[in-house]
């Protein structure tokens, strides 16, 4: 049941695995500059095939920023797949959110409409994170247990 799907629940851990899958597959190939190179020509083929625009020519700068989203991206899938936590869908799902407001940004300032694609995934995993703890945000679940919190979504400021 939907009601019964919670940070704790081993179906939200399923779906913290899951989404760090998916950024591991989507993500890998950004890491270096050579990967990253096929990369931009697919993703600019695929765009001009389906009408909805191409990457703008491949630079040092955006190899840069391209590599360094990838390793971070593929260190925090790994992180989430062999260590799946409650807080990590948490934060998954903030981190998702932000890269649903930048692509937003980015094709309402001309990028190509390909990253409406990414768009719907980064949306939907975002919300299935994220949607539990807004239903439970009374509870502290960040440490896999049920006990109340002054407010604070990692507990006590003490701890």
């Amino acid at each position: 049941m939907i009601r019964n799907f919670s940070p704790s629940h081993p179906a939200y851990l399923r779906a913290v695995r899951v989404s760090a899958w998916y950024d591991l597959v989507i993500t890998a190939g950004f890491a270096t500059p050579w990967t990253y190179a096929l990369v931009h020509d697919v993703l600019s083929s695929l765009g001009n095939a389906l009408g909805l625009g191409v990457m703008p020519e491949l630079d040092p700068m955006q190899t840069l920023y391209a590599n360094l989203m990838g390793s971070v991206v593929v260190v925090w899938a790994a992180l989430r797949i062999v260590r799946p936590l409650p807080v990590h869908g948490l934060f998954d799902g903030i981190a998702r959110i932000l890269f649903a407001a930048w692509q937003t940004y980015a094709v309402t300032h001309g990028a190509t409409r390909l990253l409406w694609l990414f768009f719907g995934v980064e949306l939907a995993f975002g919300l299935v994170q994220l949607l539990p703890w807004w239903r439970n945000r009374h509870t502290n679940l960040v440490d896999d247990h049920a006990e109340p919190t002054d407010g604070h979504p990692l507990g006590s400021a003490s701890q």
